[in-house]
């Protein structure tokens, strides 16, 4: 059986971060309003930055998970205001070889943890319509379609469908 650990990610971790994060990029072009042409050519600053508790990371659960020993995801819980209600789930991927594993429940399941001990009544994400697989793993951890369709990039022909799961 596969061991899958879930770690937080730390400012140490930002050369971890921009290796799964642009591999997500490539990977899945389709599922993420970004592209790994635009973030491949960030300086290094900017991906330090994204996870410095200072800054941009405060209200941020950056995650990595990893399949035994081997970083094979990545997911985001993040409150953009302090006193929000509301915390989102930003970057979520698992590598293609850690498919089916549990690996998304994981990073799920550590998000709502970390939400619920924060007081907040709801995760929020965003799927592309076009992702059956990401749309079953949201539905079987509790999220529920919410709101009009939105276009995940301009021009693109792709669009997402929010998800919202009730904490409390």
């Amino acid at each position: 059986m596969d061991k899958i650990a879930i770690k937080t990610l730390g400012k140490e971790d930002w050369i971890l971060y921009k290796t799964l994060r642009l591999r997500s990029l490539q990977d899945s072009p389709d599922s993420f309003g970004s592209s790994y042409e635009s973030e491949a050519a960030y300086p290094d600053k900017e991906w330090i930055s994204r996870l410095d508790p200072q800054g941009l990371a405060r209200y941020a659960l950056p995650l990595v998970a990893e399949v035994d020993g081997v970083p094979s995801g990545l997911a985001w819980g993040l409150i953009h205001e302090p006193d929000s209600k509301t915390a989102h789930v930003y970057q979520m991927w698992v590598a293609p070889e850690a498919r089916g594993m549990g690996t998304g429940h994981a990073l799920l399941n550590h998000i709502t943890a970390w939400a619920e001990d924060a007081q907040i009544d709801r995760l929020v994400l965003a799927v592309t319509t076009t992702n059956p697989a990401a749309i079953a793993l949201y539905f079987s951890s509790g999220f529920i379609p919410q709101g009009e369709l939105q276009e995940l990039k301009a021009d693109s022909g792709l669009f997402t469908q929010m998800m919202v799961k009730a904490l409390r």
